[in-house]
């Protein structure tokens, strides 16, 4: 069975919503079947440690705004080498760059 860690919460002033989209994502998991790990992101110290200690073979991006959409979490996770949902960095940076976009 996949296990899946699903990211949300964040910075952003989106927070709340991400939340709500995160809970959302983990229910569905599980109900087709996933292993699923619910993270609410506060501390990217404490994310990176956790990715490390759960070894999940995705993780379901459900963060909103800055530091989720822009980017950042896009470009953590390639460091890392652990698959995610969401559009790459670049697109992610692009699309939230509205005029470039």
């Amino acid at each position: 069975m996949k296990k899946v860690l699903v990211v949300m919460g964040g910075f952003s002033d989106e927070r709340e919503i991400s939340l709500l989209s995160g809970h959302q994502a983990v229910t569905a998991l599980k109900q087709s079947g996933y292993e699923v790990v619910p993270y609410d992101l506060k501390d990217v110290a404490d994310f990176v440690n956790t990715l490390q200690k759960e070894r999940p073979a995705v993780v379901f991006n459900a963060l909103h705004g800055k530091y989720g959409e822009d980017g950042c979490i896009q470009g953590l996770l390639n460091l890392m080498k652990i698959p995610y949902t969401h559009s790459g960095v670049l697109a992610s940076a692009i699309g939230m760059d509205k005029n470039k976009a």
